[in-house]
């Protein structure tokens, strides 16, 4: 477009649309799904579509489970809240050559399948593009064989989706007992229209995080869409082929007490590789975020290890703070972006740039418990009266809103919490060797006798 009064070309950036909903309240609804959509509609112009304007590159929702819609529409029996997950499955071959093999998988990390769910969907809703490579779209329910719950359920399904991926080719957009997301090559006024269970006033939430994809290192896809199981990003993962090359030099050494073996006499090599290397950065991003936290780390403590504040050079950061840093450094080097990332496990919901800050981020409490963070202004009609706090996400620090403790949860009490966790300065005492403090040795010319 050429330049017209005040607008200037050599202005114009494109960028993902990231924004999220939640109400400190506890009390959520289906309000909370419906103004998540609205904020999603509002950052269509964020999204990008191809030669096909009917297509767009990607469109999506995360929510919690919404337990009293599945009970109302699923014909067959669910155990208490908590106590199944369900994942959304996208099927690219026959689904009846694929469900023996989950059977079977499902039995070998110990849970089994109640159910399947007929996802509807209104296919005039998306464009031809996007109809020609449409998945089927189905829901799986499964439960522990031994009434497992919280986080030891969590692990269990996360290793049957990891092989559900690399054994049977079914991607999973979620499979989880807290958060369920809907997704697809959609552009954002697309997805309530093409998923009718997105209006149904059965279905509710207390938090709800959306996206509207900008392709920018790969092309669109259903799979690819966001959000992801954890997060919804915007920006670009400059760092990626160096994140990507070291987690796979450390598959070799991944072990953890909390991800058992399997049935089949497989260990956590059975999960291999961690991040899929055709995926966007994106997408690796949450795999390796996704895995911390399976490792018995909080959200935010993953967050931080893969998304440090610039603590090198900053003076007035306490030691204790320095030290979980600089501990976990030696563990994990950041994955530097541009970025904004909004993370969720279904309880607290937050967001944080990277320590470039390059990316615009803001958000709205109200008097009334509502918390709205988007990419930009405007994305939700609020009356101003209503505002207690609002502020702009700054780099290397988090917001998080915290659903289950009613409130927002402050940049410093999350990281005074973190780096009182453990005692990072004695570790770094007993276990860090500088090369200034290593013996000399001889040295010599190779090939000299």
């Amino acid at each position: 477009m050429a330049a017209a009064g005040l607008y200037d070309p050599r202005f114009e950036h494109d960028a993902c649309g990231v924004g999220f909903v939640a109400d400190l309240t506890g009390r959520g609804g289906h309000d909370v799904v419906a103004r998540a959509l609205r904020v999603l509609c509002n950052l269509e112009h964020r999204g990008a579509k191809g030669g096909d304007p009917g297509t767009g590159d990607g469109a999506g929702i995360l929510t919690q489970i919404p337990d009293e819609f599945f009970r109302a529409t699923c014909d067959f029996e669910l155990p208490e809240a908590g106590a199944y997950a369900a994942g959304m499955a996208f099927f690219s071959a026959e689904r009846h050559l694929v469900t023996p093999a989950l059977a079977r998988l499902a039995a070998a990390e110990g849970l089994t399948i109640l159910g399947w769910r007929e996802v509807p969907f209104d296919i005039t809703a998306c464009g031809d593009g996007a109809r020609a490579v449409l998945p089927d779209v189905l829901q799986m329910f499964v439960a522990g064989a031994g009434g497992q719950r919280g986080m030891e359920l969590e692990r269990m399904a996360f290793c049957l989706r990891k092989r559900a991926e690399h054994e049977a080719g079914v991607y999973f957009a979620s499979l989880s007992a807290r958060t369920i997301v809907y997704k697809g090559m959609l552009s954002a006024p697309q997805l309530g229209p093409f998923y009718p269970d997105l209006s149904d006033p059965a279905y509710k939430s207390t938090l709800a995080l959306v996206h509207s994809r900008f392709s920018t290192n790969t092309f669109p896809s259903w799979p690819l869409a966001h959000p992801y199981r954890y997060v919804a990003h915007n920006g670009e993962i400059n760092t990626v082929r160096g994140n990507r090359n070291w987690m796979r030099a450390r598959e070799a050494m991944l072990a953890s007490e909390l991800i058992p073996d399997s049935a089949d006499g497989r260990g956590i090599e059975r999960l291999f590789p961690i991040l899929d290397e055709d995926a966007s950065d994106s997408a690796s991003f949450d795999e390796c975020l996704e895995l911390l936290h399976m490792g018995g780390r909080s959200l935010p403590h993953a967050v931080l290890m893969m998304i440090p504040e610039p603590w090198e050079n900053h003076e007035e950061m306490m030691p204790e703070l320095r030290a979980f840093y600089r501990y976990h450094a030696a563990l994990m080097e950041p994955w530097d972006g541009p970025a904004l990332i909004a993370f969720t496990d279904g309880s607290v919901i937050g967001a944080v740039l990277d320590r470039n800050g390059l990316r615009p981020g803001r958000y709205w409490v109200t008097s009334d418990g509502l918390v709205v963070l988007a990419s930009e202004v405007g994305v939700l009609d609020i009356d101003p009266a209503t505002v207690i706090r609002k502020g702009r996400l700054q780099p290397g620090r988090v917001f998080l809103a915290d659903t289950a403790a009613g409130r927002i949860v402050e940049d410093e009490e999350v990281k005074a919490y973190l780096a009182a966790e453990h005692p990072y300065e004695d570790w770094l005492h007993a276990g860090l060797l500088y090369l200034d403090d290593l013996p000399d040795r001889p040295r010599g010319v190779w090939g000299d006798g």
